[in-house]
């Protein structure tokens, strides 16, 4: 039994470039799932990479998912209409969680490279061949107790050795993952002083209260990763569904950094929304 008795989604574009039409599909997925169920669907920006980060991206998110026909119902009113949530506005709720892991013995500080994890890990055949983090490079827990702020280390969430990891998603039907075989201990909090991806969204979607979660194939060891986060603050989890993904006619996956495929650049081209939004065929106006 789920956490929340009325539907409620969210989209979560990142304003790290303009998005494409992968996106759009997943966010008109996540609406059309929504307004099925009479929910209430809510706009999260997710733009704590400050590095890549632009002001122009997240406005032309909203512009472009207007005219693709996304509507969402909560968000920071604006001039009579729903911004966008933004995480790097909500710190002070992510530095909260932190703390909590911390004291719970959940997460530990780690000064260790990629390049030396790469090197140590035993197993090289997990999912997307990620590396297993070491299990005696954890430190003890008094070694980092006192640790009052989480800026300077890169924090990283200690996973149950052989744990099982059962959800059945509402697209792809039953999912299962092994900690500490298809991934490792994972990071929390980066050196540069911001929450990792899996951190915050979990802790929006407690605080925002979403029953499911609509997103692409591609974050599905993600999805694993953050139930053990749930889990962590004794929550149950939202559902999910996980779309997916457009391809190109060669078969890739859609990125921004494909500027073609970029909503702007096909309105530009003259496509419409209607078949853009379209389940089959919608590549063949492209050959």
């Amino acid at each position: 039994m789920h956490m929340y008795s009325s539907y409620r989604g969210r989209i979560a574009p990142s304003p790290t470039g303009y998005l494409h039409l992968g996106h759009a599909r997943t966010f008109w997925i996540a609406m059309e799932r929504s307004q099925e169920k009479k929910g209430t669907l809510i706009y999260r920006e997710e733009d704590l990479d400050l590095n890549r980060c632009r002001k122009k991206f997240s406005h032309a998110a909203i512009e472009d998912l207007k005219w693709f026909g996304c509507k969402w119902q909560e968000g920071p009113e604006q001039e009579n209409k729903f911004g966008p949530y933004r995480q790097s506005e909500r710190m002070p709720i992510y530095l909260e969680a932190w703390e909590y892991l911390k004291n719970m013995g959940l997460i530990y500080p780690c000064s260790k490279s990629r390049k030396s994890i790469k090197k140590a890990s035993k197993n090289m055949e997990n999912f997307h061949n990620e590396p297993i983090y070491p299990e005696v490079w954890r430190p003890t827990k008094i070694d980092y107790f006192n640790i009052k702020i989480p800026d300077g280390y890169n924090w990283r969430f200690r996973v149950p050795s052989d744990k099982k990891i059962y959800f059945e998603d509402a697209c792809l039907g039953p999912c299962q993952f092994t900690s500490g075989k298809d991934f490792g201990d994972f990071l929390i909090w980066r050196k540069d002083g911001v929450p990792s991806y899996e951190l915050a969204v979990v802790v929006d979607d407690i605080a925002m209260q979403i029953s499911e979660i609509v997103r692409g194939e591609d974050l599905l060891i993600s999805t694993a990763r953050q139930l053990l986060i749930y889990d962590a603050f004794d929550k149950k989890s939202p559902k999910f569904y996980h779309a997916p993904l457009v391809t190109d006619s060669k078969g890739i996956r859609l990125s921004k950094m494909q500027k073609s495929m970029a909503l702007r650049e096909l309105k530009e081209s003259g496509y419409t929304p209607e078949l853009l939004r379209k389940s089959d065929d919608w590549w063949s106006g492209f050959n």
